[in-house]
């Protein structure tokens, strides 16, 4: 009795292994989402690390391949910070999982001239849903970084370098992953005197844009909507960001619009009480806030105006051989 019972033990174990990753070194077409998940190793809360991370050594068995990483995250999360000449080597750091809810994935990216840490964001449903920047290696003046998430997934960065005089000064961001699928700033405090504005990354820059309303609009460069196809000719992907008032009053929101009539999509979500409509015009949009978007900005400024059509740019055509 006792040998079929260790038997059946050996069985159910090796059923619960059964298809469990344990390297993504190699490009392996079979690997999806949830393999990406469950090849990172669970880390305890609050996590907090420092740039020295990126100056370790990383374990091989740790690497992910390049090409299972671009069929799961958009080219655009590395592109900006990576060239195609130097593709970084990149390796799971660690994970956190929300229960029910999103999934938090460390990732550094390491090549030989730059070195950065991102934290990734998949949806309940194991679907890729944001990504930032945390952490350089190349950071001005010999400043260094600190990238924290506390028990109520809070991402926290900061920056601090040292002036002459031998004053610390530090510049910190507070995120908190939305239910529109985007990370928001919903804290800045520093001791600077002035700040520079950080970049603004917009999460669906590489997503296919050939419906007719699809491209981006724009006021200036921290004041865009970028409009998107979705899954089908009903319905735009759209992400916004604004600043008012001398960058003292911001909005930003990612999210899915569907169309009530040929030219006006409208924003809603289950669970948000947020609505926005976009009209769209032969060179411009018009957004209009219709209900409450507080969650999604700040108190004393709303998500209107009209924004107009930025032109597509042109890429020249490469010269024929032969020919001047």
């Amino acid at each position: 009795m006792n040998k079929y019972l260790t038997w059946i033990a050996l069985a159910v174990s090796l059923m619960a292994c059964k298809g469990k990753r344990t390297s993504l070194a190699s490009n392996d077409e079979g690997v999806d989402a949830h393999d990406l998940i469950g090849f990172f190793q669970p880390l305890k809360l609050p996590y907090e690390v420092g740039d020295t991370l990126l100056r370790r050594k990383e374990d091989p068995a740790s690497l992910i391949h390049n090409a299972i990483f671009s069929r799961l995250v958009p080219d655009s999360v590395l592109a900006r910070y990576f060239n195609k000449e130097s593709r970084p080597k990149l390796y799971a750091i660690g994970k956190v999982q929300v229960p029910g809810h999103e999934t938090y994935l460390f990732v550094k990216a390491s090549a030989p001239s730059r070195k950065a840490l991102f934290i990734l964001c998949f949806s309940k449903k194991e679907e890729f849903a944001a990504a930032r920047p945390i952490l350089y290696s190349d950071n001005e003046g010999g400043a260094s970084g600190i990238a924290a998430l506390d028990a109520k997934y809070t991402l926290t960065v900061t920056h601090q370098r040292k002036v002459p005089g031998g004053q610390m000064i530090y510049h910190r961001d507070a995120y908190v992953f939305n239910d529109a699928g985007a990370f928001t700033l919903i804290m800045t405090e520093s001791n600077e005197g002035s700040t520079r504005p950080a970049p603004i990354y917009n999460p669906i820059d590489t997503v296919a844009h050939k419906h007719k309303f699809t491209g981006d609009y724009a006021l200036d460069k921290r004041n865009l909507v970028s409009i998107r196809d979705g899954k089908d000719p009903s319905r735009i992907l759209f992400f916004v960001h604004f600043e008012k008032d001398d960058g003292n009053c911001k909005g930003e929101l990612k999210g899915t619009a569907k169309f009530i009539s040929p030219a006006v999509a409208r924003y809603t979500s289950s669970g948000d009480p947020c609505m926005i409509e976009f009209s769209f015009g032969p060179s411009s949009v018009s957004m209009r806030e219709i209900q409450g978007c507080g969650n999604h900005r700040d108190i004393k400024c709303f998500f209107e105006g009209e924004y107009p059509r930025r032109k597509e740019p042109i890429h020249p055509k490469p010269a024929r051989k032969g020919h001047a």
